[in-house]
């Protein structure tokens, strides 16, 4: 291996150790107190070592989005297995809903907070490609069978809903429903299977 080859992969091994630092004090300690100095000292360099990967704590906050949107990805990839599209669709939306469920501080990085978006090119969001391509690649063969209509119209309405879901839950204003968590949990698979049965024709 040559010296350029050697000082690469040392860089791409600095960027994923400051991403994984950064993605468990973001959520263990919360964004707002987390600071390029804090993740520094926790990685045991200086400030100015991060700041030659990174510009600032939005476009870190960025790529630990990034990120966190491969996991949900993986997610999506790992549940949606069944022969049936619209099987598919459902189990698309419960495995979006759990992932929520199961990384409730996470899923705040990746679509509550604003400041990632900060790093962000306008009408342009990439990190979320993967995700949304693949519930308009699940979408697409079931189309004549909802009341959409058109795909675009029918991939944000899901999208939408699954997500309104989760951040009620994720937010505890599914309180309002003075239910304890695993009856809100129960509940809210519930509110998906209707839903899907009233968006068919």
């Amino acid at each position: 291996m040559g010296i350029s080859d050697r000082k690469e992969r040392e860089k791409q091994e600095m960027r994923k150790r400051i991403i994984s630092t950064a993605m468990e004090m973001f959520i263990n300690d919360g964004y707002e107190k987390t600071s390029i100095r804090n993740i520094a000292e926790k990685i045991e360099y200086s400030p100015a070592t991060i700041y030659l990967y990174y510009k600032d704590k939005d476009e870190l906050l960025y790529e630990v989005q990034g990120q966190a949107f491969a996991q949900l990805y993986v997610a999506f990839m790992h549940y949606t297995t069944a022969t049936d599209p619209m099987e598919r669709l459902e189990q698309l939306l419960h495995a979006y809903v759990n992932f929520g469920f199961e990384h409730p501080d996470l899923y705040d990085l990746m679509f509550i907070l604003r400041s990632p978006m900060n790093a962000v090119d306008e009408n342009d969001w990439p990190n979320c490609d993967e995700s949304f391509a693949f519930l308009v690649e699940v979408l697409t063969p079931v189309m004549d069978q909802l009341r959409y209509p058109d795909l675009h119209t029918a991939a944000l309405s899901i999208w939408a809903f699954g997500h309104g879901l989760i951040s009620l839950y994720i937010r505890e204003r599914i309180k309002v429903m003075h239910l304890p968590d695993d009856q809100s949990k129960t509940l809210i698979k519930a509110t998906i299977d209707d839903y899907l049965r009233l968006i068919k024709k």
